[in-house]
């Protein structure tokens, strides 16, 4: 086999023009095929990007009230469920699920003050030790919660930078004291959250959302959220899946697990946790479809030029064949069998084709950043078209080689060794 390939370079090397033409077809198909993925792969990242949001994963599990969003800060009627440990950590052993918190929120913050200056429009959050990772907040001055803070209870709070400039303005926030319904709490740490987790508007509710996050936000331990309210108020929940294509999947597992429940006690059954985002994923699956449709046409089209190429290479393995009559006569008189004149014009075709086809994915990568920068369409390479090509280019080799390693393996000796 060694050998084979050593004699299938050194004859691509002697027609090196020769080679390039033939090898030409199958560089275009590569290519384009590689481009046009690219292109398909890019596209539906940038509709679940669009749709969805970008980096987060993250997906919210509210408690309902019949078909609306239970709201803590005016009451609903009934005894809303309240949410245990069990269930935590039976919602963090989910295969798709990354980290979970569990929090307590209220979208009003007239109660909150520092000094004279109250705090307005905001939103407070009793949150547990897995909140500032599953919603993306990072500590940009001071500390986060220990858990030393939640054994004994302390009074500390985080606030983002949005709360921390209007509240202390040109200050820094760090060991300053607010009340919070009437309670002093010490503010620990300053925290800002990533990019890549702000809200996509696509609503009005949406919309008021992301002005509470605009004006700030204000965070206690969960533990110390009934000092300040003074009765048990329901959680949500909020998880991050482990990928964007799992996020409905892990939201409705949650969801189940939270409504067990209720299902199981004396709660008002109107009551009910969901997560409601199956339209959007729809939309993101129509959109893809679409996309995947129409490009897989321009991906049949382009598969022409790689049929083309492979009658190029039959076509040059049938000239090598003739031109080498005499060599393999020669070969089969000294007690070469046809296998081993099978094995290396075959090998001499999937060579050449192969040398075509990582040519092509090079020429296929460079070409999709080329229609990137120029379009501004998203490209996204994909590893298993890569390889599949430089895979199905071998094997274009193999098959429209077999006539001429055929047709040179069956060569009379004799025959071959009278041609001129």
């Amino acid at each position: 086999m060694i050998e084979n390939i050593r004699l299938s370079f050194q004859g691509i090397w002697s027609h090196k023009m020769r080679s390039f033409l033939t090898m030409l077809g199958i560089i275009i198909g590569i290519a384009s095929i590689i481009a046009i993925v690219s292109t398909i792969k890019g596209t539906s990242e940038q509709i679940k990007e669009d749709l969805i949001g970008a980096g987060n994963n993250t997906v919210n599990i509210s408690l309902y009230y019949g078909d609306t969003t239970y709201d803590s800060d005016y009451g609903m009627g009934g005894t809303p469920p309240l949410l245990t440990a069990d269930q935590k950590a039976e919602v963090l052993e989910l295969e798709n699920v990354e980290n979970a918190t569990f929090f307590y929120s209220r979208s009003y913050s007239s109660n909150i003050y520092y000094q004279n200056s109250s705090f307005q429009g905001g939103k407070v959050y009793g949150i547990d030790q897995n909140f500032l990772d599953t919603c993306g907040y990072e500590i940009q001055s001071g500390r986060e919660f220990v858990q030393k803070d939640y054994d004994e209870f302390h009074k500390v709070v985080l606030i983002d930078s949005n709360a921390a400039e209007n509240l202390f303005p040109g200050e820094e926030a760090v060991g300053k004291i607010i009340e919070i319904g009437s309670e002093p709490f010490t503010v620990v740490g300053v925290v800002r959250q990533s990019d890549d987790y702000l809200p996509n508007i696509d609503n009005i509710q949406e919309f008021y959302e992301y002005y509470q996050t605009v004006m700030g936000t204000v965070m206690i331990p969960s533990r110390c959220w009934p000092m300040v309210f003074k009765f048990d108020e329901p959680e949500d929940a909020i998880i991050r899946a482990d990928s964007t294509d799992s996020m409905s999947t892990a939201g409705n597992a949650v969801a189940k697990i939270l409504n067990r429940n209720i299902s199981g006690s004396d709660t008002d059954s109107s009551f009910s946790f969901e997560y409601r985002a199956d339209d959007v994923m729809e939309r993101v699956k129509n959109l893809q479809k679409l996309s995947e449709s129409t490009n897989q046409q321009l991906i049949w089209i382009a598969s022409i030029s790689l049929l083309v190429g492979g009658i190029g290479v039959m076509n040059i393995m049938l000239v090598s064949v003739t031109e080498r009559t005499r060599e393999i006569g020669l070969k089969k008189a000294i007690g070469a069998r046809k296998k081993t004149i099978l094995f290396q014009f075959l090998t001499e075709a999937s060579v050449l084709t192969s040398i075509g086809g990582i040519i092509g994915v090079a020429s296929g990568i460079a070409l999709s950043k080329v229609v990137s920068r120029l379009s501004g369409s998203p490209t996204a390479i994909s590893v298993p078209a890569i390889i599949g090509s430089v895979v199905f280019s071998m094997l274009i080799g193999v098959i429209f080689g077999l006539l001429p390693s055929v047709k040179a393996a069956n060569l009379n000796p004799i025959d071959a060794l009278r041609s001129e």
